[in-house]
C-alpha cells in the first residue's frame, strides 16, 4: 500500500541540481535550463559555490543550505565529488538521485573505487542512484526533463528505457518527427543502482505507460532483469533492442556500460521466457510498439492477403514464409462468398487479388468475409493507387469491416501523395499501417511472437516434473566425490551414472584397462559393440580420433584397442590414458542424432539446448536454448524452433520418433541444473531418437563448486515454481486443508475468494471499497515472481473445485532484507487457526530466503488483525504521520 520506492525519482516534488551554471556549454546549465523550460510545478535549486545567483535563482554552496526538502538531485559534476555529494544528500533526507557525471564502473582503477564509495553512500541512506554516466530522466506528465539532451519527449504513452543515453536521443529525434509521444524516457547508464528491474518494477504499474521500449546492452544481475521484466510483461506490452548480437559487439557493449553481454540466443530465450518481443531496428521498435498498443491479439499465425495487386500480394508472401508466418487456408464458405460478390478473375487462392478495379464496397465485404473465417487469425489489406482505385474510401471501408471483429487488421497503402488521407484514416481509427508489404508483414510476426511468448510467460514449472522422482542424493554424492578429488570432468562412469540418475537412458558399458579386459567386455555385451578412449584429460573424444564403431567379432577388438589408444596418444601424447569403455552399439535404423545439454551462460546461469547432433553439430548450429525450469509446453515449443525438428516426423521410410521420450529428457536436463548447481557443462551428443525411444550414446559433464552462500535456486535466471511449500495440514476441528504457492491459473480463484469476503474484510484488505478486483490487480496477485514474493494460499477440494479460505503473501523490500505482508482469511473462516497457520508457513518461507523481518500496515480498527498480530509476537504501534494506520513489524 505504500508509495514505490522509486517514486521520489519519477515524480519528485522538488528537485536540487549539482553543478548548475552559467556556462552556455556546460551540462549543468543544460540540465537546468531543460527543468526550468520544461515546466516542473516544483521549487529547483540550483546548487554550486561558485555562484550566488544563477538564471535569477538563488544559487546554493550546499545542499545544507536548502531549509526545504528535497525529493530529487541531479548531479553533474566531476566524478571525484560525487561519493561526498550523495553522502550530503542523504544527511538531508533526498531519497533519490540522477547521476550525470561519467568516470566510474566504466572505467578501470580509481573509477570503480569511486563507484563502490557512492553506492556505499546510497545505501546508508536509503537514496537510490539513476547512472552513473547517464542522459538522465524525462517524464512529460509533470514537466520533467533532468536531461542535457537537445530533444524533448512529447507525451504519450510509450516508455522508453535505455542503456545508452546517445540512442535516446536519437529515438526521441525520431519520434518526434512521427508525432510519437511518450510517458517517461530513462537513460540507466551505467546502471550501478537502479538497473532495468527496478524501472520495469516502477512502469509495471504506472497508470500512464501503456507500452515499455528497451535498449540493452548488457545486464549486471540477471535475476532482477528477468524480475522486473516479466512483472512488466504481465501487465502490458515490452518490446526490446538488444545491441551486441555478434560478439564483436558484445565486446564494443561492454566496453561501453561496463556490463556483461550473455550469449545471443540466450538473450533471446530469456526474453521469450519474460513474454516479450525483439526487435533490431528503430522502425521495427516503434512498428511492434504500434500494433501490440492496439490491444488486438492473435490466437495463431494464419494469415489473409487481401490486395488489389497481384505483386505486392507475392511479396507479402515471401517475406511471410520467411518469417515463418503461415497462409491461411481459407474454408470452403469462404470461398463460396468471395465467389459471390468479387470477379470471375480473382485469385480464388490466398493472397485474395480483388483486382486493380475493386471498389471501396469490394475491399469492405472481401476484408469481412476474410476475417470471419475461422482458419484466420489475421489480415492484411494492400492497395496500390490505381486509375479506378479511391483510397480513402476504400480506407473508410475496410475500418467498418474491421470494427467489429476482434482479430487484428494490418493495412498496407502503397505510394504517397494519393494515399497519405487513408493512411491517415487508419492512424485515427488505431488501424496500424505500413508503407511497404514487408515491414507489415514484420509487425504481424510481432504479434504472433507475443502471443507465443507471452504462453510461455504463463508457465511456472517447478524444480522437479511429475516424472518418477530422481535420485538426487546419489548424483550430489557422485559430484561430490569428483570435487573432493579435485576433478571437474566426470569420468564416463561417473556421467553414466548421474544420467541414469535421472532416469536418461544409456546403452549397457564397462570400463577396459587392457586389450583382454576390452575382449572380455565385449564378449559379456554381446557384439557388435564401440570402443571410447578412457581419458580423464579428454573431453571430446571425436577431436582426437577417440571412438572406433561396428566391432562385430572378437578377433578385432584387442587390435582394435591398441589402435585406438596409440592413436589418441599420438594426438594427445600429455593426457592419461587409462583404457577404454566398451559399449553395446546401436543398431536402430530409424535413430535421428541430436545434441541435448546444458551450458553456464555467464548472465542467465544454466540454460538447456536442443539440436541437431553428430559430429558436425558445430557447423550445422542448429540448435535452441531454452532457461530452466521447464515443462512440456516449453520444451515443445523450444523443440518445434528448431530444423531437425521436420526430421522427427516421418520422413521416407523412416517412422516418427517418440517425441515424449525427447520431452522427457529435457525435463530430466531441467532437474538437473535447478537441482544440482554444481552442474557447469553438460552434452548428450548424440541422443539418438526413434519409434521406441531415446539412447544417450556419448556423454559429457563438467563440474564446479557452487558460489559460496548460494541460496537454493539462487543460481537461476528464473526461480522455479517452489512447489517444496505445498503442505498438508489438519485444523482443530479436523478440516484438511493444503497450503500452496499461488500460481497464475488461481486467479479465478483469487477473484471469487475476494467476492466472497464481507464489505468490512474486502476494505480492510484493500483500504478501498472495492467490489471486485481489476485484471491489472489479478495479474499482480497471482503472477509472481517467486524469488522476491510470494503468496501462500490456504485450499479445500469441494470434490468439484478447490475454494480458498485464506492468503497470506510478502513482497520483498529493494534492501533484499525486509519485507511487506499482508494476510487476509474469509470470514467464515475466522478464529480457527487458519491466519496462524498461513503466517506461521510464510515465516519459514521468508527465512529460507534470507529475510530479516516483516512489516505491514493495518487499519487502526481492524481489530481481529490487530489481535493476531500480537499473538505472532508483532510490535505495533501507530503510523506518525497518519494516527489511522498502526505498523506492525516482526524480526525473522
Amino acid at each position: 500500500m505504500a508509495r514505490h520506492y522509486l517514486e521520489h525519482l519519477f515524480s519528485p516534488k522538488s528537485i536540487a541540481v549539482f553543478g548548475a551554471s552559467e556556462l552556455p556549454d556546460s551540462v549543468g546549465a543544460r540540465i537546468y535550463q531543460n527543468l526550468l523550460d520544461g515546466g516542473f510545478q516544483g521549487p529547483i535549486y540550483p546548487i554550486n559555490p561558485k555562484y550566488q545567483r544563477i538564471r535569477d535563482q538563488v544559487c546554493f554552496a550546499s545542499i545544507g543550505e536548502v531549509k526545504e526538502h528535497v525529493d530529487l538531485a541531479v548531479i553533474a559534476t566531476p566524478a571525484a565529488t560525487v561519493p561526498s555529494i550523495i553522502r550530503a544528500c542523504g544527511q538531508e533526507g533526498v531519497k533519490a538521485a540522477i547521476v550525470i557525471s561519467a568516470g566510474f564502473g566504466e572505467q578501470e582503477g580509481d573509477g570503480r573505487m569511486l563507484e563502490r564509495a557512492l553506492l556505499e553512500e546510497g545505501r546508508r541512506y536509503g537514496l537510490r542512484i539513476l547512472g552513473p554516466n547517464c542522459l538522465g530522466l524525462m517524464r512529460p506528465s509533470v514537466g520533467l526533463n533532468a536531461t542535457f539532451s537537445n530533444n524533448v519527449a512529447e507525451p504519450g504513452s510509450l516508455a522508453l528505457v535505455s542503456q545508452s543515453g546517445a540512442l535516446c536521443t536519437a529515438i526521441l529525434d525520431w519520434a518526434s518527427a512521427h508525432r510519437i509521444g511518450f510517458s517517461t524516457m530513462v537513460s540507466l547508464g551505467a546502471g550501478a543502482d537502479v538497473t532495468f528491474g527496478d524501472i520495469l518494477d516502477y512502469l509495471a504499474l504506472d497508470p500512464e505507460t501503456r507500452s515499455i521500449l528497451m535498449y540493452v546492452e548488457g545486464v549486471r544481475d540477471a535475476r532482477r532483469f528477468m524480475s522486473g521484466l516479466r512483472a512488466a510483461a504481465r501487465m502490458k506490452p515490452v518490446i526490446v533492442i538488444k545491441a551486441g548480437r555478434h560478439a564483436e559487439g558484445s565486446r564494443a557493449a561492454m566496453s561501453h556500460t561496463g556490463a556483461l553481454v550473455g550469449s545471443d540466443d540466450v538473450f533471446d530465450a530469456a526474453l521469450q521466457r519474460a513474454g516479450v518481443v525483439r526487435a533490431t531496428t528503430i522502425e521495427q521498435l516503434f512498428a511492434a510498439a504500434q500494433l501490440l498498443a492496439t490491444q488486438h491479439r492473435v490466437r495463431g499465425n494464419r494469415l489473409a492477403i487481401i490486395t488489389n495487386a497481384g505483386g505486392p500480394g507475392v511479396m507479402a508472401t515471401d517475406r511471410a514464409v520467411e518469417q515463418g508466418i503461415q497462409l491461411a487456408e481459407l474454408g470452403a464458405a469462404t470461398f463460396d462468398k468471395l465467389n459471390a460478390i468479387l470477379p470471375k478473375q480473382w485469385s480464388h487462392n490466398n493472397p485474395v487479388d480483388i483486382l486493380g478495379d475493386a471498389t471501396p464496397e469490394r475491399y469492405g465485404a472481401a476484408v469481412e468475409i476474410c476475417l470471419g473465417d475461422e482458419n484466420v487469425d489475421g489480415a492484411l489489406v494492400l492497395l496500390t493507387p490505381q486509375a479506378m482505385t479511391d483510397p480513402t474510401k476504400a480506407a473508410e471501408a475496410v475500418i467498418r469491416a474491421a470494427e467489429p471483429s476482434d482479430k487484428p487488421v494490418l493495412a498496407c497503402w502503397l505510394g504517397k501523395t494519393q494515399v497519405q488521407e487513408g493512411r491517415d484514416l487508419f492512424a485515427r481509427h488505431q488501424i496500424p499501417t505500413f508503407s511497404n508489404p514487408e515491414s507489415a508483414i514484420e509487425a504481424f510476426g510481432y504479434l504472433t511472437e507475443y502471443h507465443r511468448n507471452q504462453q510461455i510467460l504463463m508457465q511456472v514449472p517447478g524444480p522437479l516434473s511429475s516424472h518418477r522422482p530422481p535420485d538426487l542424493t546419489g548424483a550430489r554424492l557422485i559430484i561430490e566425490g569428483a570435487l573432493a578429488e579435485r576433478r571437474t570432468l566426470l569420468s564416463s562412469l561417473e556421467t553414466r551414472a548421474v544420467l541414469r540418475a535421472f532416469d536418461i537412458p544409456v546403452p549397457p558399458a564397462l570400463n577396459a584397462h587392457s586389450p583382454n579386459e576390452a575382449l572380455s567386455a565385449a564378449e559379456y555385451l554381446g557384439f557388435p559393440v564401440a570402443l571410447k578412449i578412457l581419458s580423464p584429460d579428454i573431453t571430446h573424444k571425436s577431436d582426437v580420433d577417440g571412438v572406433r564403431l561396428n566391432i562385430n567379432n572378437a578377433q578385432t577388438v584387442r587390435n582394435a584397442y591398441n589402435d585406438l589408444v596409440a592413436a589418441v596418444h599420438a594426438r594427445r601424447p600429455d593426457a592419461r590414458i587409462e583404457g577404454v569403455t566398451v559399449e553395446k552399439m546401436y543398431r536402430n535404423r530409424n535413430g535421428r542424432e541430436l545434441l541435448v545439454g546444458v551450458v553456464d551462460d555467464p548472465i542467465f546461469g544454466p540454460v538447456v539446448s536442443f539440436g541437431a547432433g553428430g559430429t558436425a553439430a558445430e557447423i550445422l548450429r542448429d540448435r535452441t536454448v531454452a532457461l530452466p525450469p521447464l515443462n512440456e509446453h516449453i520444451a515443445q515449443t523450444r523443440i518445434n524452433e528448431t530444423r531437425v525438428a521436420r526430421l522427427l516426423g516421418p520422413f521416407r521410410n523412416l517412422p516418427p520418433v517418440n517425441r515424449d521420450a525427447i520431452v522427457h529428457v529435457l525435463l530430466r536436463l531441467s532437474e538437473m541444473v535447478c537441482e544440482l548447481p554444481e552442474i557447469k557443462e553438460l552434452d548428450i551428443n548424440p541422443l539418438v531418437a526413434d519409434d521406441q525411444g531415446v539412447l544417450a550414446l556419448d556423454a559429457r559433464i563438467i563440474v564446479h563448486e557452487p558460489q559460496p552462500g548460494l541460496r537454493r535456486y539462487g543460481h537461476m535466471a528464473v526461480h522455479p515454481y517452489p512447489s517444496h511449500l505445498v503442505r498438508q495440514y489438519q485444523l482443530a476441528d479436523g478440516t484438511n486443508i493444503t497450503i500452496r504457492p499461488i500460481r497464475p491459473e488461481d486467479a479465478a480463484l483469487e477473484q471469487r475468494f475476494v467476492k466472497q469476503l464481507s464489505p468490512e474484510a474486502r476494505f480492510f484488505r484493500f483500504m478501498n471499497a472495492l467490489q471486485e478486483l481489476s485484471q491489472d490487480m489479478l495479474i499482480r496477485l497471482t503472477q509472481l515472481d517467486y524469488d522476491r514474493e510470494l503468496a501462500l494460499v490456504a485450499v479445500i477440494d469441494s470434490g468439484v473445485e478447490e475454494i480458498e479460505l485464506g492468503v497470506a503473501r510478502y513482497f520483498t523490500n529493494p534492501d533484499g532484507e525486509t519485507a511487506e505482508f499482508a494476510v487476509v482469511v474469509a470470514d467464515e473462516w475466522q478464529r480457527r487457526g487458519l491466519g496462524t497457520r498461513l503466517m506461521s508457513c510464510l515465516f519459514d518461507a521468508a527465512r529460507e530466503k534470507g529475510l530479516k523481518s516483516f512489516r505491514g500496515e493495518i487499519l487502526a480498527d481492524n481489530v481481529k488483525m490487530l489481535g493476531l498480530m500480537r499473538r505472532l509476537n508483532f510490535t505495533c504501534h501507530t503510523k506518525t504521520d497518519d494516527p489511522t494506520i498502526v505498523i506492525a513489524e516482526k524480526p525473522l
